[in-house]
């Protein structure tokens, strides 16, 4: 039988709030959203003064990322370039940088999504709560 890794609340706990410390370190108001290999909420939090649609926003990226295994910001690009039918995919919505998957041993185990600044901004904010666990 085939054995992966996955997030343990403390593990899940520690990315937030090494994310939450970059936001706040930026002054930085957003939502932060981690879920799990199958884009299950794990974690959620707004911090204060984001807009109510980013705690929206940020699980639907963090979807993406994981169910994906790869950056948002890749199927932004794709819809970009030209491809717009990839909007019909299912189960994706957040198809806008800013989300991240966490990767360990090859296997993806989770992503961190965030909205509520500019898109690299959040992307750099979800880079460094995954940082934090030295992977």
């Amino acid at each position: 039988m085939n054995q992966k890794p996955v997030l343990t609340l403390e593990e899940v706990k520690r990315v937030a709030a090494a994310a939450e410390a970059e936001a706040n370190a930026n002054q930085w108001a957003v939502s932060i959203a981690i879920v799990d290999d199958g884009g299950h909420i794990l974690w959620q939090q707004r911090l204060d003064g984001a807009a109510p649609l980013t705690s929206h926003i940020a699980p639907a990226k963090a979807r993406t990322a994981a169910l994906g295994r790869r950056e948002s910001r890749i199927y932004e690009e794709m819809i970009n370039a030209g491809r717009p039918s990839f909007l019909s995919a299912p189960y994706v919505e957040g198809l806008l940088e800013g989300a991240v998957p966490i990767m360990v041993q090859g296997q993806c185990v989770g992503a961190v999504g965030v909205s509520g600044v500019k898109s690299d901004q959040d992307a750099q904010i979800a880079k460094a709560g995954i940082a934090v666990l030295g992977l």
